[in-house]
């Protein structure tokens, strides 16, 4: 992978780093779901009245959409907003760097290199390090729904890598806009209509703000980057960059929410930077550099 393009992927990893923080602010102003719904919302428009739809199939661009965008944020804003910390989910999340290399092998038929393995292997050790720190504090239905989310997201990032070089932006505010309408429905459904319509008339400045993060930089940036990743690398090669996420959802937790890091959990964090050292340098070669354009 290019140097520039692990650039690109260390953007992503800070963004979404910090996206916990943000969802979890999110779910303590407004019902998770809603929440949910207004962010995917807020990406998809108005730029899908400027955005030309992707040339890709629609069965793939509505997948992506929910998968990436109904089921994980549904699971993973339930999640936090029953008890899951805002670092422990950025860390749990992460499992799904293999489940997209399972997805892949079966679904697309890439094999993993021994050294890519051996990587994900180390770093998802470092992420055992940390849980065994993060989990005696949460309990198992919220730890499940993290689980369910990253399962989501790794299905999202093979529908994304079978849509090939297309459009990042429009594959992504496309693939947005499949979300909003069932998450609004699962919310009257188990939020109840009340809860929705307070939240709404009682809808900030403060609020708004959230979402916008949540939905431009979050979601329109940083999908539209791990889109455009993904179209040009092994899903093998790109999933794992998201290990160092825990890293910058830890830290931002720390400095923004006082979450606690201990002396383990930095000896975990390294692991996981290990690991995802061995997956750069001593996997396969990649396919040729794509100019970005």
């Amino acid at each position: 992978m290019p140097i520039r393009h692990v650039g690109l992927a260390l953007l992503v990893v800070v963004i979404w780093g910090f996206n916990f923080v943000v969802i979890k602010l999110s779910v303590d102003a407004l019902p998770p779901l809603l929440a949910a719904a207004l962010r995917f919302l807020f990406a998809a428009f108005p730029l899908v009245f400027f955005v030309k739809p992707p040339k890709a199939p629609w069965p793939i661009v509505v997948g992506f959409g929910l998968s990436f965008g109904f089921a994980l944020y549904a699971f993973l804003n339930l999640s936090i907003a029953w008890g899951m910390s805002a670092g422990l989910s950025s860390l749990v999340l992460q499992v799904q760097a293999f489940f997209t290399m399972g997805l892949a092998f079966l679904l697309l038929g890439e094999r993993p290199s021994r050294f890519q393995i051996m990587g994900a292997a180390v770093a998802f050790g470092g992420i055992a390090v940390i849980a065994t720190e993060r989990l005696g504090a949460t309990s198992l239905l919220p730890l499940g729904m993290t689980l369910l989310a990253a399962l989501a997201w790794g299905l999202a990032n093979v529908l994304t890598k079978k849509a090939g070089k297309i459009n990042a932006l429009s594959f992504t505010v496309w693939g947005a806009l499949a979300a909003p309408l069932p998450l609004l429905a699962l919310s009257l459904l188990v939020e109840g209509p009340q809860t929705v319509l307070t939240a709404l008339r009682g809808f900030s400045w403060q609020d708004a703000g959230l979402i916008a993060f949540l939905a431009y930089p979050a979601t329109l940036l940083g999908g539209a980057i791990w889109s455009w990743l993904l179209g040009r690398h092994k899903a093998s090669v790109v999933a794992p960059f998201t290990l160092l996420v825990p890293i910058t959802g830890m830290l931002s937790g720390y400095l923004v929410l006082g979450e606690v890091i201990t002396p383990i959990e930095i000896g975990g964090a390294g692991l996981v930077i290990l690991g995802l050292v061995i997956t750069l340098l001593r996997g396969r070669p990649s396919e040729p550099a794509v100019r970005l354009d």
